[in-house]
């Protein structure tokens, strides 16, 4: 069995130390073995779970669904219909981001389009979808307002 230092060990798993140093703080990762001079030394198994979490992020899990994910695979009998769960909650999550970002993508179109054939162009006057709220007149003037 081979030992990696945290620097090879973040670097084979695409992170930085800081971020594997985190992942063992809030308890992603167990705590490294230390060797007789005190640095962490992680193990093959290690290294592919580290793996895992970088992959898992890729495909947008937060780290507390990453928890879980981790939770599952350490006790995979009883796993497949949880982890199929929180896959297909993601992939909800997925699609209606995508959903929005299409028309995000439509609204840029038509805003180029317009600048480019308008005189004045319409990037440039972009207004927030909501009206702006009158601010509130007091009670009593309201009231007095309503009196004839």
């Amino acid at each position: 069995m081979s030992h990696h230092r945290i620097g090879e060990a973040a670097q084979r798993a695409g992170m930085s130390t800081d971020t594997l140093r985190y992942y063992e703080r809030i308890g992603l990762m167990r705590r490294a073995l230390r060797d007789s001079g005190g640095r962490r030394a992680y193990t093959d198994a290690e290294l592919e779970r580290l793996r895992f979490i970088k992959r898992a992020q890729a495909m947008d899990f937060k780290l507390a669904e990453i928890r879980q994910l981790l939770e599952l695979r350490d006790h995979p009998p009883s796993a497949r219909e949880e982890a199929r769960r929180l896959a297909h909650d993601k992939l909800a999550e997925v699609t209606e981001r995508l959903r929005t970002l299409r028309h995000l993508r439509d609204e840029l179109r038509l805003l180029l389009n317009l600048c480019a054939s308008a005189e004045q162009c319409p990037i440039l006057e972009l207004k927030s979808a909501r009206p702006a709220r009158a601010a509130k007149a007091p009670r009593t003037a309201r009231r007095q307002r309503a009196s004839p």
